[in-house]
């Protein structure tokens, strides 16, 4: 439906995003391994690393040799592992947009939190759904899913620059294309189940990220905007940034904000 180019919205608590940029060198990296193994090796490290349901729930047993790590890490392990190329690509775009002012509203370590538990809530909802158990699932999509979700909660009107059918730019705000993508989520969950994309996992991971921000987010960062804030209304005091923000009522209220990237 779209790519996502990029977003006008700076990071105001960390300086820089570093689990976001860690988590796309790892699964980068493993990408690249798995890439370069034979096929029949690269078949096997997707089974030993990607979430089978029918293993998780003691349906079934890995063949000896398989079991890379144990059961229960396969509900993170797999959203390192990708099928392909564009699999791989689309999913870090979406990381890259946004994961960097999710993981500014949490921390670094709460957005890690946060991250592996969609990532890991993406997994069961998709063993649950699923209508293939004994098929491996791997990508990072659940946990994506979680970091589009929470964006939208944060952010649902900074705008953002989409490519929408892959060939026409556009500035949006972020809450017109993220809508639209979670619905389409939901949608395809409930009328085309049997698609070979886990519709399951993407619709885990965005309950998730709805819910999980709701806790992990800093204390005093807003929901869905209740603050706009523009680069000129930011002033540094002795080492300190302060903005000035337009509230819901149209009234002008002082934000401590710490040390403020322009």
């Amino acid at each position: 439906m779209f790519i996502p180019l990029h977003d006008a919205n700076t990071l105001k608590h960390i300086k820089v995003q570093w689990v976001t940029l860690a988590l796309i060198a790892l699964n980068v990296a493993v990408w690249l391994f798995t890439s370069l193994e034979s096929e029949q090796a690269a078949q096997a490290t997707t089974v030993g690393l990607g979430y089978i349901p029918a293993v998780a729930f003691g349906q079934a047993q890995l063949a000896e040799g398989l079991d890379i790590v144990p059961e229960p890490l396969t509900y993170l392990t797999y959203a390192f592992v990708h099928s392909g190329f564009w699999h791989l690509a689309s999913n870090m775009v979406f990381l890259w947009v946004f994961g960097d002012n999710v993981e500014d509203a949490m921390g670094h370590m709460r957005f890690l939190v946060f991250y592996l538990l969609c990532a890991a809530a993406g997994a069961l909802c998709h063993g649950l759904l699923t209508t293939t158990p004994e098929a491996p699932l791997v990508g990072a999509s659940g946990a994506i899913s979680g970091v589009v979700a929470a964006y939208v909660m944060l952010h649902p009107r900074v705008r953002v620059w989409v490519l929408v059918f892959f060939r026409v730019p556009l500035p949006l705000p972020a809450f017109v294309p993220l809508l639209l993508w979670i619905g389409q989520q939901f949608f395809m969950l409930a009328f085309a189940p049997d698609a070979d994309v886990s519709w399951g996992a993407h619709v885990g991971g965005i309950l998730a990220g709805a819910v999980l921000i709701l806790a992990l987010r800093r204390r005093g960062v807003p929901l869905f905007d209740r603050e706009i804030v523009t680069p000129r209304a930011v002033r540094n005091e002795a080492g300190v940034g302060t903005a000035v923000a337009a509230g819901t009522d149209g009234r002008i209220e002082r934000l401590p904000w710490g040390r403020d990237r322009r």
